[in-house]
């Protein structure tokens, strides 16, 4: 189909980066230098005595045992072997010992930027953090505005500065009680008031002198009281000498304990504006930095009308990746594993000591595995189509060990910052506790060495764009006067207009053409990417944009995916990065192609294995379909096989489907949706789902449990579809309740009856007791058998203790669109389905077209998301002319050209017509909205939540019905309900709901006794709960004694 452009779209001045390579080169940075520098903080490693030493000499990882799909289909994790080569050097004699040592097995990440742990694939979320460094604080003293300074290392004590009333300032280390700053200034150096009092000259003079007002407080007068001063606030109660106060002080702030990160001193001096004797490499505070400090406070103190730092500022914020939070997790088990060696040092005998009889990499691997498992940001891939997978690997999380938690998190967090423009995204934010916490990145924004977030921007000079691209961080970016991509220019870069809209040094106004700085690479540069897949996005409410973008991720494939007719011109991108298409490496000619493979003859001969009918983490079904033929010559970087939710190489999440917006009949009040069988029959909404249902085959103590397709009492009809081994075969239909694997466990014996005892003379063993403990198609699912697998103990697949082998059977189930699905446009435009109706009662067009769905138009105004409107106009004209329209998100197609498009295509321009009610045959009295609109069916499917129960399973306690679908549970009839049935006067309806529907064992066995037997229900009795409230009151020691009406006459 070929693609119309409109005249506001200008090409962007940049291609979208990689979109995954956010995840991509934080690994590859852990694996170069990370874990390197890991091992370098780490060796050597001295025993107590000083005479024997482990020295680190270098790391390989080695290749993989299994492929990723081979670890996802054996439930094994997709990692490699990493050894470290060591030297055990012994001091007294000389002598030198080097051995290669095996540390554990290494997760490693897949192409598209994901990990395979246990035989899922997992994503781990970036984390958005405080970056370290030094923050200025505001505080109110007795109505005065002071400030203060916290500085914040990587690891290691926080030092916290802040004024007193009088203008002293005092220091607090690691959240001690606080002593005046120039005794931090003693130790470090400036020992003499005189000393102190020089340091700060330049900012601080006259009769208001802080820094002398500090000095009356300071009780201490050499380094050596101010040693002991500071040991005494640290820690209170211990003998505070010289000497041990140095020495705590000294490790605290020594390069072993104390970090400030490369981010740190690069924010340190970046604030402080130091730029002559600190490098990066630098992480250790020394005087001049704290003289720079307490100096910034004493100049802020004397303009109040400074305000401090503001910490929701995505310069003061950071990104931590993959590689440094599995390094910080990392130097955990390294140091627990530091003691182990130290320990093993000086209890073995040093002459027979070997460096693999040292190390013991248990607690390497144990946090190794703890991160993969349990880590908050190690999440299960979200793997419905391809977009909700790309987006996934692009969140960023403020949530997560040394985050914010939900609870504690304020507004001004969660609030959208003038410095997220080009970075995170404003509209993509989960609805509910997270909203705000947890963001996507903006689709240009890139993630530098020091995690700040930065967004390109050509350079301007003199009022023409120029071919540069820079990268700016948000604090860069407020010293700049930057346009919007939506002003006019030429060809040539030259800007039209003499004024121009831009943010002059982050304010929003307008500027002449000469003082622009830089200009915007595209207009969809402060969006993320599943934002900008909605077309007219500048005519939507925020609000409903935020559930466009989110609901695009919970699209489910169709059999026979759909490029919108109305696109931006980013799902070709999208489709790409997903990692899920085929994409050529390197051009040639196509020798073979089949549904398996596809080999291309280039400079050398490549094989392209192709995924077929595989499970996705979401259960739907991830299969890819060949695009080339036999001979056909291609491209590099040509996609070579489509995925189940994509179409020639581009995004489809839907389908075109054709709208009516009106009201009918009320069937499609509160946003209810009418569709049209013709959708049903034709399968454009039929989707593919995937479960496994898989059971252990375990050596009981009373004997190995084993599977069969002789199973006792049960039918042969149920066995029909089973083997030798009691496997279903691969083909079969299957509904709940059928046998998937037959398997019988011994049965514990009783004691043997004389008869049965010749039995088991005659027979042998045969006759032994078994119990039926086959595997059934649970409650409420049906399916065709696509798969199985037999993992077993023999054929040399690791299993748990126990278990002699592991049956895994697939069940695909195709799903027709129905009553009670959820669709949803792009638009933020969603309903669940009311009724589907026959072809002929649809309302239809002058030329007898019905249409495939109808809309209710009062889910327009109120919801101020009028983009859908203009999607549907300008998809019928493009749908009637044959092209595919591209308006990109806040530049997309003005109103005339839609307008021109209509008569193009011959149809009236406002895009109303006359229609006729299929039912009567007679025209509506208004003309209709009509038009081609991008539909997707949501993983939300009236088939996983509709439930009944007529017989089930009681709780032990309350003997109440258990409630929820899994559990085959009831609906709970509440206070509230309770209350309706009184309102009514229903008594017997009420007792029976509170009865024998719920907790009155004895007449519940009645009544069914009765409903058998044909007979009348007995009256009920006590329900159970009374008696756990009587059993409640004995237990506060008050004795309830129940006394039965009956007795009372008797007495």
């Amino acid at each position: 189909m070929q693609k119309k452009y409109f005249s506001q779209y200008k090409k962007p001045l940049m291609p979208l980066p990689i979109l995954a390579e956010v995840q991509l080169s934080s690994y590859r940075w852990l694996i170069e230098k990370g874990l390197r520098e890991l091992f370098v903080d780490f060796f050597p490693v001295k025993d107590y005595a000083g005479e024997m030493e482990l020295q680190f000499v270098d790391y390989t990882i080695e290749d993989p045992k299994h492929d990723e799909y081979y670890s996802r289909d054996h439930n094994l994790s997709y990692e490699a072997p990493l050894r470290v080569r060591v030297q055990l050097a012994n001091k007294t004699t000389g002598e030198l010992k080097e051995q290669e040592v095996f540390l554990g097995d290494f997760p490693l990440m897949t192409d598209r930027g994901t990990f395979v742990i246990n035989g899922v694939e997992r994503v781990i979320v970036s984390q958005l953090a405080r970056s370290f460094g030094v923050y200025f604080t505001e505080n109110y003293v007795r109505g005065r505005k002071v400030f203060g300074a916290k500085i914040v290392p990587s690891r290691g004590a926080w030092l916290e500065f802040e004024t007193d009333v009088d203008n002293a300032l005092y220091v607090k280390i690691d959240r001690k009680r606080r002593i005046a700053a120039s005794a931090l200034l003693r130790i470090l150096g400036l020992e003499k008031n005189e000393d102190i009092i020089k340091a700060f000259a330049p900012v601080d003079e006259g009769e208001e002198s802080c820094i002398k007002k500090t000095l009356d407080k300071d009780s201490s007068q050499s380094a050596n009281d101010a040693f002991v001063e500071l040991y005494k606030r640290i820690r209170p109660g211990d003998l505070a000498t010289v000497d041990n106060a140095r020495e705590l002080l000294e490790s605290m702030f020594g390069p072993e304990r104390y970090d400030l990160s490369a981010v740190g001193r690069h924010k340190f001096n970046q604030r402080l504006e130091i730029k002559e004797h600190k490098r990066v490499s630098d992480r250790t505070l020394d005087v001049h930095d704290i003289v720079g400090v307490m100096s910034e406070i004493i100049r802020m103190n004397r303009n109040p009308n400074l305000s401090a730092d503001d910490i929701d500022h995505l310069g003061n914020r950071r990104v931590r990746g993959i590689g440094e939070m599995l390094q910080s997790r990392l130097r955990i088990g390294l140091a627990r594993m530091e003691r182990i060696i130290k320990d093993r040092m000086s209890t073995l005998d040093a002459e027979m000591l070997t460096p693999m009889q040292l190390v013991n990499a248990r607690p390497f691997m144990a946090a190794l595995k703890e991160f993969f498992t349990t880590n908050q940001l190690s999440q299960f891939m979200d793997q419905v189509n391809a977009l909700s997978e790309l987006e996934h690997k692009r969140r960023v999380s403020a949530l997560g060990p040394g985050g914010l938690t939900r609870e504690r998190a304020g507004f001004e967090v969660r609030d959208v910052h003038p410095s997220h423009y080009g970075r995170i995204c404003p509209i993509q934010t989960p609805e509910g506790p997270n909203i705000g916490l947890v963001g996507h990145l903006a689709g240009y924004a890139r993630i530098n060495d020091f995690g700040i977030i930065e967004t390109p921007y050509v350079k301007v000079k003199n009022g023409k764009i120029t071919k540069e691209i820079e990268h700016l961080n948000a604090f860069e970016e407020a010293r700049h006067n930057i346009a919007h991509a939506g002003i006019r220019f030429d060809a040539n870069g030259d800007i039209f207009d003499e004024i121009v809209e831009a943010r002059a040094k982050g304010q929003p106004g307008v500027i002449a053409r000469d003082e622009i700085d830089y200009i915007d690479i595209s207009p969809q540069q402060a969006i993320s990417v599943a934002t900008s897949l909605i077309p007219f996005l500048e005519h939507d409410d925020a609000n409903r944009a935020l559930m466009g973008s989110n609901m695009q991720r919970q699209a489910v494939p169709c059999i026979m995916p759909e490029v919108p007719v109305v696109s931006t011109g980013v799902e070709e991108r999208v489709a790409r990065d997903s990692g899920l298409v085929s994409i050529a490496q390197e051009a040639g000619t196509v020798t073979y192609v089949d549904a398996q493979k596809i080999i291309v003859k280039g400079s050398k001969e490549r094989t392209y294995n192709l995924i077929n009918y595989f499970r996705s983490n979401s259960a739907t079904m991830l299969h890819q379909r060949p695009l080339v033929h036999l001979g056909d010559k291609v491209e590099k970087d040509q996609v070579l096989a489509d995925n189940t939710s994509t179409r020639n190489g581009e995004l489809a999440l839907g389908q075109n489907i054709l709208v009516a917006f009106l009201s009918w009949g009320g069937s499609n009040y509160e946003d209810a949706i009418i569709l049209s069988e013709r959708l049903v029959h034709r399968d454009i909404l039929t989707t593919i789902h995937v479960e496994d249902f898989s059971i252990n085959v375990r050596d009981t103590k009373l004997g190995p449990e084993i599977t069969t397709h002789d199973i006792p009492n049960v039918g042969e009809d149920k066995l029909k579809d089973l083997d030798e081994e009691g496997i279903v075969r691969i083909g079969a239909e299957v509904r709940s309740g059928d046998i998937l694997v037959g398997k019988i466990s011994p049965k514990g014996e009783s004691d043997l009856t004389p008869e049965e005892r010749l039995l088991r003379a005659i027979f042998g063993e045969k006759a032994r007791d078994v119990k039926d403990t086959s595997l059934r198609l649970a409650n409420g699912k049906q399916g065709r058998v696509v798969g199985t697998k037999v993992f077993s103990r023999d054929m040399g697949d690791k299993l748990e203790s126990g278990v002699i082998k592991s049956v895994r059977v697939e069940v695909a189930q195709l799903r027709k669109v129905s009553v009670g699905d959820k669709l949803a446009g792009r638009h933020g435009n969603k309903g669940v389905i009311s009724k589907i109706l026959p072809v002929e009662d649809m309302p239809h067009l002058a030329d007898g077209t019905p249409v495939d769905i109808i809309l209710n138009p009062l889910g327009v105004a109120s919801r101020m998301n009028i983009g859908q409107i203009l999607e549907t106009h300008l998809g019928w004209a493009a749908d009637k002319l044959g092209y595919q329209a591209i308006t990109p998100a806040l530049l997309g197609a003005r109103e005339e050209e839609i307008r021109d498009e209509l008569i193009k295509a011959g149809l009236p321009e406002d895009g109303k017509i006359h229609m006729r009610d299929g039912r009567t045959g007679e025209q509506f009295n208004q003309k209709i909205t009509v038009g081609k609109i991008y539909m997707m069916k949501l993983h939300h499917m009236v088939e996983d939540k509709i439930h009944m129960r007529s017989i089930g399973p009681y709780s032990l306690i309350t003997q109440q019905p258990l409630g929820g679908k899994a559990q085959g549970g009831g609906q709970r009839f509440g206070e509230m309900e309770v209350w309706a049935l009184e309102g009514y006067g229903a008594a017997h309806t009420l007792q029976e709901m509170i009865t024998i529907k719920s907790d009155d064992v004895v007449g519940r066995v009645a009544a069914y006794d009765a409903l058998v037997r044909g007979e009348r229900f007995r009256s009920p009795n006590i329900p159970a709960s009374f008696h756990v409230l009587v059993n409640e009151l004995k237990g506060l020691a008050l004795d309830v004694e129940l006394i039965h009406h009956n007795e009372q006459h008797g007495q």
